[in-house]
């Protein structure tokens, strides 16, 4: 079975236009994706380092990465296919309420 990492985006606008029913079953279809072995998280907030060329770490306080939405959440889940992937992210809170979720397959480094 193939890992797919997700990124929610989200913001509590969005959240609250969405009908509190929609909202529960997003909810409630996480909570079973994470009894079923995925690893779901929602995002604090980031630092960016480097340390190029091995000559010291630079530490940042900020996302690198900028679009229209807040990162919402993380998640890591297994689906035998891309399109199995995208189906069970469908249902989550970020796509249901006003956000966007990316898959990104994720091969296992060797």
């Amino acid at each position: 079975m193939a890992k797919f990492v997700t990124i929610g985006y989200g913001d509590q606008d969005g959240y609250d236009r969405t009908d509190a029913a929609v909202r529960d079953e997003a909810h409630a279809h996480d909570a079973r994706l994470i009894e079923g072995g995925a690893t779901a998280g929602i995002a604090g907030v980031p630092v960016q380092v480097r340390n190029h060329d091995g000559a010291g770490v630079r530490v940042e306080r900020g996302a690198f990465m900028s679009s229209e939405l807040p990162v919402a959440g993380f998640g890591i889940i297994e689906a035998d296919t891309l399109e199995e992937a995208i189906e069970l992210v469908s249902k989550t809170p970020c796509a249901v309420a006003q956000g966007v979720v990316e898959v990104w397959p994720l091969r296992e480094a060797p």
